[in-house]
């Protein structure tokens, strides 16, 4: 059975990320199996820059196969922020997702877009020691609606909402939203190459 790390420390990520690998010859870990290996800083300019790099660390610090993501909401009425900053956005006056929401909605009031186009990209990376293996990307389009809506699921989903649904992403369960998120994506797309991979007995 093949180990994989996830390098994440986010419960909801793993979650879907679980969910989705599901069924492979996989042994799943998580970033809290290595609690001794500090986090490294995220200093790309695109989510692939940010997955590749953090892939490569964590694969050369436990030796493992490693899979990292980078993902995060783009803005359109705000030049595409948050971007690669989605999690530490407004980190000192919003250092909860409320207060993020909170943030988001009175930047679109002052450019008048309160309801602008705005789509989640996730870019993923799995790598071995010094080499990366694999990369996909997965997006899904939608726009910001305020007030936020839905307890189902977490960072951003409340306040995206996805009109073939008609509702939030924090609306859905999480196996419907795992259908068409952009993590979903990028992750079945590594599902496919991890079954090949290991059917060519690697």
């Amino acid at each position: 059975m093949t180990a994989l790390l996830l390098a994440t420390t986010s419960a909801g990520k793993l979650r879907e990320i679980r969910e989705v690998l599901a069924g492979l010859a996989i042994e799943v870990r998580a970033l809290a199996d290595y609690p001794s290996i500090v986090e490294p800083e995220e200093t790309g300019r695109t989510f692939e820059e940010n997955a590749r790099a953090k892939a490569l660390y964590y694969a050369a610090a436990t030796l493992c196969l490693v899979v990292a993501d980078d993902s995060g909401l783009e803005i359109d009425a705000l030049d595409r922020a948050p971007g690669v900053y989605s999690a530490r956005f407004g980190a000192d006056e919003a250092p909860t997702y409320p207060e993020k929401f909170a943030l988001i909605d009175r930047m679109l009031e002052q450019r008048h877009a309160p309801e602008s186009a705005a789509r989640f990209a996730c870019a993923l990376a799995l790598a071995r020691p010094g080499e990366i293996l694999f990369e996909a990307r997965g997006t899904i389009e939608g726009h910001i609606t305020s007030p936020p809506r839905g307890t189902n699921g977490f960072g951003y989903d409340p306040i995206f909402f996805y009109p073939p649904f008609g509702c939030t992403l924090a609306e859905v369960p999480t196996d419907r939203k795992s259908s068409v998120s952009h993590r979903g994506q990028a992750f079945r797309q590594l599902r496919t190459f991890l079954q090949q991979w290991q059917n060519d007995g690697q």
